[in-house]
């Protein structure tokens, strides 16, 4: 694989090239991180979406009216729908292409499936370096939808500019808004499957949730004995800085299409506020910040147990480890000691 190439083939818009270079990059193969390196410059024009929630929620079926809806527009699509992995067999579905068979085949469309590979957090761990490829390719939005595992997928906070969460009422998602860890990564609720019974309901536990986490709380409960007075969404800052971002909750049925042109706005809408703010500058410079992380610490991984001896050096302790008479945190410190030596054999 010639990285200069490939590259020179993916910024002149060739799918063949795009597909390739995804492969490389998921696959880890040699050059991946030279190719990488230079699609960097590129980066920074599509703006990425992150579409969370439980299983079942109809995240597809919202992402593939989303599609719809930007494609209208004339925009690029490009959409990551990351499926689990069989800790059994190891394999994954990937199904996602014949969930949204209505916009497969558009050509203004690219959709591609990841596996999770045994990573934790809803994602695969490729899933951002994919991104930036699809990036360098020019797509206007990338649509990144997890595996719907529940509370735990929080990674997609940290790829996207903008996280979407996906509940449907009556599935128990009621208990689900009064957790830490989901309802902060998200920038937009999505309550769909609004037709059904106890929609409202959830809405109002949602706004209720987040009311009390902003000092806003019951601002869309009615109130006892006719009042109909209005608490104003998010209080005006006197500073005149522009106010923090109050996350909306939009009612949709995405099997029918209804609601995803508020959707779309809510979207568009926080992202002028995140220009506006200084928000979106202060994401990606800690998307990049961890990205770099991320490297060097798979560059280290790669050195140690590549081209040091660790591992042998723990094979040979690994019978006084196992009969007791050394524990693993004191062979720990023996490899880190060779390795501050400078040992390498």
């Amino acid at each position: 694989m010639d990285p200069a190439q490939l590259l020179s083939d993916l910024t002149a818009g060739h799918t063949a090239a795009l597909a390739r270079a995804i492969s490389v990059v998921e696959n880890a193969r040699p050059g991946f991180e030279q190719l990488l390196a230079g699609i960097h410059p590129r980066l920074g024009r599509a703006r990425r979406i992150g579409i969370t929630g439980p299983p079942g929620a109809g995240k597809s079926t919202l992402t593939e009216r989303l599609v719809t809806a930007w494609r209208t527009r004339g925009l690029r699509v490009a959409v990551v729908a990351v499926d689990p992995t069989s800790p059994f067999t190891g394999g994954a579905l990937l199904g996602d292409r014949i969930r949204m068979e209505s916009i497969a085949l558009d050509s203004g469309v690219f959709i591609r499936s990841m596996a999770t590979r045994g990573s934790l957090g809803g994602l695969a761990t490729t899933t951002r370096e994919v991104c930036d490829v699809l990036d360098a390719a020019a797509f206007d939005r990338i649509i990144v939808e997890t595996v719907g595992v529940g509370q735990s997928e929080l990674d997609v906070g940290r790829t996207a500019d903008s996280t979407v969460l996906v509940l449907v009422p009556e599935s128990g998602d009621g208990i689900q808004t009064l957790k830490s860890g989901i309802m902060e990564i998200a920038d937009v609720f999505v309550v769909n499957k609004a037709d059904r019974s106890g929609a409202e309901k959830l809405r109002q536990e949602i706004e209720v949730t987040l009311g009390i986490r902003q000092g806003n709380a019951f601002r869309n409960v009615r109130a006892h004995h006719g009042f109909r007075g209005k608490v104003p969404r998010a209080a005006p800052d006197p500073t005149g800085q522009p106010a923090a971002w109050a996350q909306p909750v939009v009612l949709t049925v995405a099997a029918k299409g209804e609601g995803i042109d508020e959707l779309v706005t809510a979207l568009d809408a926080h992202y002028d506020s995140l220009e506006s703010s200084g928000g979106l500058v202060e994401r990606r410079r800690r998307r990049f910040l961890e990205r770099t992380r991320e490297v060097v610490e798979r560059a280290a991984r790669r050195w140690v147990w590549n081209e040091t001896g660790a591992q042998r050096h723990i094979t040979e302790r690994l019978d006084d480890i196992v009969a007791g008479r050394v524990s693993p945190y004191e062979v720990a410190v023996e490899v880190l000691e060779e390795l501050k030596q400078g040992e390498r054999v």
